[in-house]
């Protein structure tokens, strides 16, 4: 999918993995960690908080039946307004600040992949550009399905057979970037919170040319 044309956005950095990866709390710590050292940045996340993700989070939640086909078309949807709107991706990019996103097209390419088949996923994906920095959450899917449930609330996607299959996808996904200008750092999303952290803020630290502590 992804071509030599494909642009890659300086500054934008997306972290991706298996639901219970832990990718909200790391978000939310770089978050802070940014703040603290003095970069403009802004976090965000998919689905948005936008009407269109909205919308997509309903499907999720199971409060709307939507065909396989037409969850993929909505995440693209709201993709296209986290990227392109106003006070989005591309604008905050283009004053200076760096944006953090937990999930991005990345996502779509593994989980709506296994729903409808990999080439409606990729034809909506296909011109969106690539971040600079891709950290993958890489963690066992017995694992990852053990703090879901002590979470409590599950969407569609959060059970174990179909989480099996995410792992697997997103293998595929990452050996498809591999050749790409993105960088992509596998995090160890086993280890203790604060583990985790350290491996995010040395990558992230190392893509800003900062150093990150909190």
């Amino acid at each position: 999918m992804e071509t030599c044309a494909t642009p890659t956005l300086r500054r934008f950095i997306v972290l991706e993995g298996l639901d219970g990866a832990g990718t909200t709390t790391q978000l939310r710590r770089l978050d802070e960690a940014l703040g603290q050292t003095g970069i403009a940045h802004w976090a965000t996340y998919e689905p948005t908080s936008l009407p269109t993700g909205r919308f997509v989070r309903q499907v999720l939640k199971g409060e709307v039946d939507a065909r396989p086909e037409t969850l993929a078309r909505l995440y693209s949807a709201d993709r296209h307004e986290h990227l392109y709107g106003p006070g989005g991706i591309l604008e905050r990019l283009g004053r200076g600040e760096t944006v953090i996103s937990d999930r991005y097209l990345f996502s779509s390419l593994a989980y709506q992949g296994l729903t409808c088949g990999p080439a409606l996923p990729r034809l909506l994906n296909a011109d969106f550009p690539l971040p600079e920095l891709l950290l993958y959450f890489d963690l066992d899917v017995e694992l990852s399905m053990a703090r879901v449930e002590r979470r409590g609330e599950r969407d569609i996607f959060e059970h174990r057979a179909f989480q099996e299959r995410v792992r697997k996808a997103y293998e595929e996904v990452l050996a498809e970037y591999a050749r790409s200008p993105l960088t992509i750092v596998r995090i160890d999303a086993s280890q203790s919170v604060d583990e985790v952290w350290a491996q995010v803020a040395a990558a992230v630290g190392q893509a800003l040319g900062a150093s990150l502590s909190a």
